[in-house]
């Protein structure tokens, strides 16, 4: 439930009609970006369901209940963010900032989605996958989003909640946490990384000014922030190959999952050596290139 690369690069909207209020709740709740949060969600949960029958009722409550609570606290890092987000661009006509809504409205909508989801995942799917829900809730909401003000470390621990949603998906079909769901953990926190590296080196300006600590931070040659991102996609690479030594995934993920996080680190290189806004727009799209490739490669790989 990180933030999302695909809004973070967007630039000032044209002037326009006063967004409506069906817009302003999606904004609110972040719902594009969300439907990151519910694909890894439903690849846990498809993962864990190979070679048995599908239980579609269950997945249907597990995608409700990641949902409601993934857009309730969306909008609680919105309004603790007002401040924030007037002083950028790109973020100063979402719905809080601009005022065209009222903060106890958010405060509630925040409150009521995130303890529906939380609820409905305990009743309808099962207490580890309700536990792992509010884990990602109050580590988004209470840790993560105040840090984004303290320390540069808030990308490290912003990867936590963007990371336990196929967890959900793998608990809630059945599983427990054992190797192959700590190993979906581990994909997705270290793809993050880069991710969310090159998203922070490209709005760099707009985060300062605003008060944001990020690692990008004054890095005006882009040198610090293509290292960075190279370790943690060679981090990924080494990590890649950790299911087929444990027995869960084939010759296929052997070969094409790290090999997909080396073309990451050629891209993170090139990147720090010319420090170009296109380098890093070359890397940010190929980490949204490489999630889907990886997890479909992984659905043919999985034992």
């Amino acid at each position: 439930m990180e933030e999302s690369g695909t809004n973070e690069i967007t630039v000032a909207a044209v002037p326009g009609p006063t967004p409506g209020l069906r817009q302003d709740l999606m904004v609110l709740m972040k719902v594009r970006l969300n439907i990151f949060v519910l694909i890894t969600t439903v690849f846990g949960f498809l993962l864990h369901s190979l070679g048995s029958e599908m239980n579609w009722v269950r997945l249907l409550n597990i995608i409700l209940g990641t949902a409601a609570a993934a857009f309730g606290s969306a909008a609680f890092n919105q309004l603790m963010e007002v401040d924030l987000d007037a002083r950028m661009k790109r973020t100063a006509d979402r719905p809080l900032p601009s005022r065209r809504m009222d903060p106890l409205v958010a405060f509630g909508i925040g409150w009521v989605l995130s303890a529906i989801g939380i609820i409905h995942l305990a009743v309808q799917v099962g207490n580890l996958a309700a536990y792992l829900t509010a884990a990602t809730v109050a580590i988004y909401v209470f840790i993560y989003t105040p840090l984004k003000r303290v320390s540069s470390a808030n990308t490290l621990v912003g990867a936590i909640p963007g990371a336990i949603p196929p967890m959900i998906g793998w608990v809630g079909a059945g599983g427990g946490l054992g190797k192959e769901a700590w190993f979906l953990f581990g994909l997705l926190f270290l793809w993050q990384l880069p991710h969310f590296i090159a998203i922070n080196w490209l709005c760099r300006e707009e985060y300062e000014s605003a008060g944001y600590k990020m690692w990008s931070n004054g890095d005006l040659t882009g040198r610090k922030s293509g290292l960075l991102s190279a370790m943690f996609a060679l981090s990924l690479a080494g990590f890649s190959l950790l299911p087929v030594f444990m027995g869960f995934a084939n010759l296929l993920w052997a070969i094409v999952g790290p090999l997909l996080a080396l073309v990451m680190v050629a891209l993170a290189l090139k990147f720090s050596r010319d420090g170009e806004r296109t380098s890093a727009r070359r890397l940010f799209f190929f980490t949204l290139l490489y999630l889907p490739v990886a997890l479909l490669v992984l659905v043919f790989a999985w034992k």
